[in-house]
């Protein structure tokens, strides 16, 4: 019988496929606390831009009593409100109303983060954190999913994982094939059985449809991180506009970045606000098409409510079968070791006995 017919009728008794079920399920288990973390944080961060404009309070008002004080009148005021604080921007407003953001950060941490803080600008005022806990949160949250809480080295460790997502999927599709005489058993979920062959049904079953979806995630995550590969290849057979690939060149050149007007010691009255960019409308060729729909299908905002509500579904699967492959992990590995350390002990303790 030749290797296709073995892979066709009895795939179990091949060692490659028995070699790949190794490679899948210690990928998986090494996997598991990252998956969580990513499907989880995914799922929540779905809804994200809508979240943002409900939980956005908007600008907080103040009232007006008065000229405004001077940025050093209202720098002392904010060391008096936080006095082992400095001042690391004041954000000026448009209206005269508003309530003037401030960054701060702690003086023995000059490498800390700014905390945003809003004062009165007529009293000096402590009325508040810049931004609600709500959204704080969600931040907190994208940040988790993109860059682990690890600025660039943190994103691109996730980018090296997605690529061990990648090769657990793949892993997954090819173990799951049980031949064509089992097929249509592997195709659905027997409720009736015992609760190991349930969770065997389950991750199978489950896994089987899940799949396009880990492996587009995965896929995707690694182009969010690491696009140039992607690009270089698209633009081989289609003509790039706006995701062209850098040249080594652009990559050295410094990025050109906006001077800050507002810094520690030296708080200035013409510090403009920071303004959010408008999303161009999209014009680019088919390859930028193309990439483009990276985006839309890692975030699933290529359509309205009922497309994202699915996606923040089907982003807790990985969870699902992360928790069902513990599981078999546990039978066919902890388990048998377990039994067998019980039974070595109880050889032991009937050896001492009759001595």
């Amino acid at each position: 019988m030749t290797f296709w017919d073995r892979w066709l009728r009895r795939p179990q008794s091949l060692w490659l496929r028995k070699a790949l079920f190794q490679v899948h399920l210690w990928t998986g288990i090494g996997l598991g606390i990252y998956v969580l973390l990513i499907s989880v944080s995914g799922s929540a961060i779905v809804f994200r831009n809508e979240l943002y404009k409900v939980l956005w309070p908007g600008p907080k008002t103040v009232a007006i009593s008065g000229p405004k004080p001077s940025h050093d009148a209202l720098k002392a005021a904010v060391r008096r409100e936080w006095p082992k604080y400095d001042v690391s921007y004041i954000w000026e407003t448009k209206k005269p109303e508003q309530a003037v953001e401030v960054w701060i950060k702690k003086t023995d941490q000059p490498n800390a983060k700014n905390e945003g803080r809003l004062f009165d600008p007529y009293t000096g005022r402590d009325v508040g954190p810049s931004k609600p806990a709500s959204i704080t949160a969600l931040a907190w949250t994208s940040d988790l999913h993109t860059n682990l809480l690890g600025g660039r080295l943190g994103r691109q460790i996730n980018g090296i994982l997605s690529i061990f997502v990648v090769v657990m999927s793949v892993t997954g599709l090819v173990i799951w094939w049980p031949g064509m005489g089992r097929l249509k058993r592997s195709l659905t979920i027997d409720f009736r059985a015992n609760w190991k062959r349930l969770n065997w049904d389950l991750h199978s079953v489950v896994g089987l449809w899940m799949f396009a979806f880990v492996f587009v995630w995965g896929v995707t995550g690694i182009y969010l991180v690491f696009p140039t590969p992607f690009q270089v290849v698209v633009n081989h057979f289609t003509p790039l506009q706006l995701y062209k690939p850098l040249t080594q060149l652009e990559l050295k050149a410094p990025v050109p970045t906006a001077p800050i007007i507002a810094v520690a010691d030296t708080v200035t009255d013409s510090a403009p606000a920071p303004v959010r960019p408008r999303r161009p409308r999209f014009r680019g060729t088919n390859g930028d098409v193309f990439l483009r729909w990276f985006y839309y299908l890692h975030f699933g905002n290529f359509g309205d409510w009922p497309v994202k509500a699915l996606w923040v579904i089907l982003g807790l699967a990985p969870p699902f079968l992360f928790a069902t492959g513990a599981i078999m992990w546990w039978n066919r590995v902890l388990s048998r070791e377990a039994r067998a350390l019980r039974s070595k002990s109880k050889r032991e303790v009937a050896v001492t006995s009759m001595a």
